[in-house]
């Protein structure tokens, strides 16, 4: 991976199944079944797909044709994607579309966008998928390719410029928009992970995140597999049944690396058994990435202290952070440094300064840091005028550098407005985030969504800290996801919507509890409610990677989708 004579990713993957041949690359937990596949067995199927590919579509070198992967959880999705990369294709990870019609449609959506004639999935899955779409594309279980000869294979002709991939994002299912990752981008984001966590063909990985998703697909499944090590997962599912299996994964198979977003370390911390945790040695687990934004203090203290009788050292707790935009991977640290966590006054950052105080200070808001700044030109600029800030000032996020894509796929406006900025200083072909930072003594601290950033006479209001302060409010708002907005012009009203457990109530009445928590808001943040509603647990929608989409809650509110269970409107405030 670090020779610089690899050019795609085709020709590293070859290189390690050249090396690595016998050894086992991926290993998926069913329960008391697993299936491994070996390096050796994973580039047969690849070459089988290949094959098969290039024989149903006209790809020509490098430009690529897009293929659709639906894939359940399992070993066959690396067949999928590597063998659409082996015919010189473009691999367009999506999730499966589980029956339900708004998942459907945006699959539909995604087929008409990046124009995909071919959907690879597992055989067990073939009919269903063909039927949903109507004989539009061409569907094929790759695990169903037995009389194609991989000994009919040939190299693509590939360059680090040609696309790799599409990265559907999580954005609005009406405007699906697909990052264009080439392979020079991946490359480049793979090797700085395997530089700052030392990684090689001895490093273990131990996983749950879908395929689909850039964390899963790029953090969690190329990684290791472009280093010659080794990936053993379960399915998102299981984990969230059971997350104590997550941590017995690390421990059975000696795993050095595990991913995870903020709510998994979290649920892990509220699910796991003293009885589960006891037989469990974590002492192997150099390396616990926790890629969210933003990232929880509290979720990394208690994740820490719970599991340190199981070996777990603090050290190991990797906080960093990346968006699909730039691959994946921006910024972190090498393996063994503490998190690095200030506490900053949380009126100055209101007004957008990073001003850090000392532990004696009550109202102190805590920051993660979520890396030092490397590889990356990386500026944080008023997002009005473009004007760089100094270090310590908020602004937005922009980035310049070998990771960050070529742009959205056939959406030349959208490519220019996210892609192709320039600073008031000059300095063009910068990607604005999104994303709302501070870089202080060198690390990076993310402290929101721009987008979602409530503005109230002046005041800079994060509603990540809105919701954290509703959960602590009574237990059955404590493990339930909330979403804190403002509604549309001209009233730019505050609403609270946020899941709650009817079981742990207790005596409280859910017309207490909301004014429970408007009392606290307008104590803790100065600012008043103009509607509270309360939703069954699963209503608020998040990405797959667990981030809250507040946007969406609002439409979903708006157009009277949501199912409260209780709510209360107060005019006038």
């Amino acid at each position: 991976m670090k020779d610089p004579q690899f050019t795609d990713l085709v020709e590293v993957a070859r290189h390690r199944v050249a090396a690595h041949g016998d050894s086992e690359a991926l290993r998926f937990l069913a329960g008391t079944e697993s299936v491994s596949l070996t390096y050796a067995e994973l580039d047969d199927a690849a070459r089988r797909t290949a094959v098969y590919l290039r024989g149903r579509l006209p790809v020509s070198g490098g430009s690529g044709e897009r293929v659709l992967l639906l894939y359940p959880a399992g070993v066959d999705f690396a067949a999928g994607f590597l063998g659409s990369l082996y015919a010189g294709a473009v691999a367009v990870p999506a999730p499966m579309p589980e029956g339900h019609r708004s998942h459907v449609d945006r699959l539909r959506r995604i087929i008409a966008d990046s124009g995909a004639r071919v959907v690879l999935t597992d055989r067990a899955d073939v009919e269903e998928i063909a039927s949903a779409f109507g004989g539009a594309v061409t569907v094929q279980g790759t695990d169903d390719l037995a009389d194609v000869d991989p000994g009919d294979w040939r190299a693509p002709e590939l360059s680090g410029d040609s696309l790799a991939l599409l990265q559907y994002t999580s954005g609005s299912t009406n405007d699906p928009k697909g990052v264009m990752v080439t392979h020079a981008n991946l490359l480049h984001n793979i090797a700085k992970i395997h530089r700052e966590l030392d990684i090689t063909h001895r490093t273990a990985f131990a996983g749950w995140l879908p395929f689909f998703h850039d964390m899963g697909l790029i953090g969690q499944l190329l990684t290791p597999l472009l280093a010659g090590g080794r990936l053993v997962f379960m399915s998102p599912i299981a984990f969230v049944k059971r997350p104590h299996l997550w941590l017995k994964a690390i421990h059975d198979h000696g795993a050095d690396i595990a991913v995870g977003p903020d709510f998994g370390y979290d649920l892990c911390v509220r699910r796991v058994t003293d009885t589960q945790a006891a037989g469990l040695d974590l002492s192997r687990w150099t390396a616990a990435l926790n890629g969210s934004e933003p990232i929880s203090a509290r979720t990394l203290r208690r994740f820490a202290e719970r599991f340190a009788p199981a070996g777990l050292r603090p050290e190991a707790l990797h906080p960093c952070y990346g968006l699909a935009e730039a691959s994946l991977y921006v910024t972190g640290d090498r393996r063994g440094r503490l998190p690095v966590i200030r506490r900053v006054d949380p009126d100055e950052l209101e007004l957008g300064r990073f001003v850090p105080v000392g532990p004696e200070t009550v109202y102190g808001r805590e920051l993660v840091g979520s890396g030092v700044v490397g590889d990356y030109d990386l500026l944080i600029v008023d997002p009005g005028s473009g004007e760089p800030l100094p270090d310590g000032r908020v602004g937005e996020i922009w980035l310049r550098g070998g990771s960050v894509a070529r742009g959205y796929w056939r959406n030349a406006r959208a490519t220019r407005e996210t892609f192709r900025n320039t600073a008031s200083g000059g300095q063009t072909g910068y990607l604005r985030t999104g994303d709302l930072g501070v870089v202080h003594e060198g690390e990076l601290y993310v402290t929101g969504r721009l987008k979602d950033l409530i503005i109230v006479h002046g005041r800079n209001l994060y509603p990540q800290d809105i919701e954290a302060a509703v959960r602590a409010v009574h237990p059955a708002l404590a493990a339930g996801a909330g979403a804190v907005f403002q509604m549309p012009e001209p009233e730019q009203e505050l609403v609270v919507v946020q899941e709650a457990k009817a079981r742990e109530l207790g005596d409280t009445t859910a017309e207490e509890l909301i004014a429970r928590i408007k009392r606290e808001i307008g104590r803790e943040f100065g600012v008043g409610v103009a509607q509270v509603v309360l939703v069954r647990s699963g209503q608020v929608p998040r990405t797959t990677s667990g981030k809250v989409q507040r946007s969406l809650t609002r439409g979903l509110l708006l157009t009277g989708s949501l199912e409260p269970a209780a709510t209360t409107t107060v005019k006038g405030i």
